[in-house]
């Protein structure tokens, strides 16, 4: 896309939007959009958005420290998680604020709808004409050159000058986004068997190789409280008959007939077809109810019908938010760069990971599978962190491979350019930056929050789909092997009477959850040209602490 363009753009939402009583304040610009979106022309002014209001809330600052208060090792308050109603009160905008808002949006004749369970979103419906007059924006028609889909979006709007403060932000107006697609080919295998561990493990990753090497138990969990979810996007659907055959093939210990359950939002579904099983959604099922043995495992199918701007990620945590009992461990196996995303947007899905943990949730997302260069391998001058890896409040997941665990190359890993290094990894970091040194100096942000924080392996993981075996290779193979030994540890915890991990990273990044963990320290992570991080003795940006030993992760635990 041309700059002359997309700068004529740019001052149309200032020539052309209509004025307004209220005295107008430009809240979020963008320069250009990403270079797989182009754009089409003016939107029809008849055509309906839905739009969503971001309130500032009351005090987030207050349910960080309560975060923090309920998930590090040594607090008083450690595992005494908060309620949904105790996490809405931190979120809850502030009585001004809603009035506010509501006092503009009855101005312009529109009715705003709750879209959230502690009310800090809005959600309406408008034509772009009205939107454009609102909001003194340009609504313009992009098509996604990849998938051909049409997006309407603006490259700037305007809020009233007295809603700053109020408002955080509108969408989607400036977000330009779509998940990227993940796995869809396998690797033929020669055949499906679980037998001559470890040798075959360098060349075929199954759930015998992951208990020989992390010290997985087989036998079944025991608390039907202890939940275990599964993200599923873009249309990834979950067969239960390629599961029946993995389990018999490589966990034959287990019943056959071992399911999940399945929970759906935003029309979303889980045909069982064979030729609608989907690579992805069959190697997180299958990776979590094979590994965690016996954990009851929910696979959530967020459908097409969502309007949250970024593909249902914000529905997902809002539908869990919005749960009583919440699953006590979230596997998401889905992730993008994170320049995709507007700072407003990304800060807000960041909270919205922080409310999940302080109520005792463990979230964890595979780091990305393009090394330095983002989420997938592409070409670049400068590190691309991806998201949701660099929020701070959940743990993503690298990958190793090998019996003799090495780094995988493709391991997303890196520095956040949004976000601050937490201090809870603050120690770990700056002794591997110490190190570095100079090395790939001015190409990432040495303040940002680093990630990943753990690994797990990624490489050559024997899958079943369609009815036939295969290898696929990903961190969203380690995200799910990972969070199935958490689940396993969580149920542990129950049994005994004591709170869930929760939120990890003050756990991992303590000397006792450090030590629990294998350190890889050999490979890197390639990208835009160079060599990338390397993996050293301690924390890096390939590999994060390591990858799980189970029984050093149930004593760090306190079992």
């Amino acid at each position: 896309m041309h700059s002359s363009v997309i700068f004529v753009a740019f001052l149309a939402a200032f020539a052309y939007g209509k004025p307004v009583a209220r005295s107008m304040q430009v809240h979020e610009t963008r320069a250009k959009v990403p270079e797989v979106f182009r754009m089409k022309g003016p939107a029809s002014p008849e055509t309906m958005l839905d739009l969503r209001l971001a309130l500032v809330s009351s005090d987030m600052a207050g349910l960080e420290k309560a975060l923090m208060d309920v998930s590090t090792p040594g607090s008083p308050l450690r595992g005494q998680f908060l309620t949904k109603e105790e996490v809405e009160s931190f979120v809850a905008p502030k009585p001004d604020t809603m009035s506010a808002v509501q006092e503009w949006l009855k101005e312009n004749d529109i009715t705003a709808k709750k879209a959230s369970a502690a009310g800090d979103w809005l959600s309406f419906s408008i034509p772009v004409s009205k939107a454009n007059s609102l909001l003194d924006a340009d609504f313009t028609e992009f098509v996604h050159t990849g998938t051909g889909e049409t997006s309407i979006r603006t490259l700037a709007y305007s809020i009233p000058a007295d809603l700053k403060g109020h408002l955080d932000f509108v969408h989607p107006t400036t977000v330009y986004f779509t998940v990227p697609p993940k796995l869809d080919a396998i690797q033929p295998s020669v055949n499906l068997t679980s037998d001559a561990v470890p040798a075959s493990c360098n060349s075929v990753v199954t759930p015998a190789c992951l208990q020989a090497l992390y010290g997985i138990p087989t036998t079944l969990a025991t608390s039907k409280n202890n939940k275990l979810s599964v993200s599923g996007f873009i249309d990834q659907f979950a067969n239960q008959a390629d599961l029946e055959t993995f389990l018999g093939a490589l966990r034959h210990d287990l019943s056959p007939a071992t399911t999940f359950t399945l929970q759906t939002l935003d029309g979303g579904q889980n045909p069982q077809g064979a030729s609608q099983a989907g690579v992805e959604a069959n190697l997180d099922i299958q990776y979590t109810v094979g590994v965690a043995s016996g954990v009851p495992t929910i696979f959530i199918s967020v459908g097409d019908n969502n309007q949250d701007g970024v593909d249902g990620f914000m529905d997902i945590i809002n539908f869990l938010l919005g749960q009583s009992n919440p699953p006590q461990v979230l596997t998401t196996s889905y992730g993008f760069n994170e320049p995709d995303l507007p700072n407003t947007v990304a800060n807000n899905l960041c909270n919205a990971y922080m409310q999940l943990g302080a109520r005792g949730v463990s979230i964890l997302f595979a780091s990305g599978d393009g090394g330095v260069s983002g989420s997938q391998s592409q070409s670049c001058t400068t590190f691309i962190p991806t998201f949701p890896s660099g929020c701070p409040f959940l743990t993503s997941v690298g990958a190793t491979q090998g019996v003799t665990e090495t780094s995988a190359s493709f391991s997303s890993g890196g520095f956040s350019n949004i976000f601050a290094r937490p201090s809870y990894q603050a120690p770990a970091v700056t002794k591997y930056l110490n190190a570095l040194g100079s090395t790939n100096s001015g190409k990432f942000n040495r303040a940002g929050r680093a990630f990943p924080d753990i690994a797990a392996q990624g490489e050559n993981v024997e899958i079943v789909v369609g009815g036939q075996s295969g290898l696929v290779a990903g961190t969203s193979c380690s995200s799910p092997i990972f969070a199935s030994i958490i689940s396993l540890i969580n149920d542990r915890l129950l049994a005994a009477g004591k709170p869930v991990l929760g939120f990890l990273n003050p756990f991992l990044y303590s000397a006792a959850g450090a030590a629990a963990l294998n350190d890889i320290t050999t490979g890197s992570n390639p990208g835009c040209g160079t060599n990338g991080f390397p993996a050293r003795a301690g924390w890096d940006p390939v590999t994060g602490l390591g990858t799980p030993n189970f029984a050093k992760l149930l004593t760090a635990a306190g079992l």
